[in-house]
């Protein structure tokens, strides 16, 4: 679905954030041909331009492909907290576990061998393809210093049991 991560980390260790090379991303607020909206991360503008064009988007909520930006409103910090609803937070679990359930279906699950499969594939010591799995922070961060280009997805929800 998104050319620019082609391999893909479960990292599952408290605290740790995201390793994106270059430490920048753009956030952009997208609505479907069904009028969902939700929010969508992007390597540039180019980068979500390439992808939309191509169809590799998709909504979280009816997988529907037709997407365009929505009218997005600027980030205001202001000195009073803010929290999010709870509406809100489902809709951002929502989101995660499409994102999550998108790529166990389309990549290969090589658990804890990650990141030696991740350098094998950009070594070129193996054919190329989508893969996710487990990784320790301090694994992932030679990753990222080897240039290797991944994503960290969270980990799932638990499930409360009465």
């Amino acid at each position: 679905m998104w050319e620019d991560i082609r391999l893909s980390a479960l990292c599952n260790e408290a605290g740790d954030g995201g390793f994106i090379r270059g430490g920048q991303m753009i956030l952009f607020d997208l609505r479907c041909g069904d009028g969902h909206v939700f929010e969508a991360w992007f390597r540039d503008s180019d980068t979500y331009d390439a992808q939309a064009r191509a169809g590799e988007i998709a909504c979280p909520v009816c997988s529907n492909s037709d997407i365009a930006k929505a009218l997005m409103t600027p980030n205001v910090t202001t000195t009073s907290s803010q929290s999010i609803n709870s509406e809100q937070a489902a809709q951002v679990m929502r989101y995660l576990s499409a994102v999550r359930d998108h790529v166990e279906k389309t990549h290969d699950n090589v658990g804890d061998r990650f990141p030696e499969e991740a350098r094998k594939i950009h070594y070129g010591e193996t054919e190329k393809r989508s893969i996710y799995g487990r990784t320790t922070a301090d694994d992932a961060r030679a990753l990222d210093d080897e240039g290797i280009e991944f994503g960290i997805l969270p980990a799932p929800a638990k499930r409360q049991t009465n």
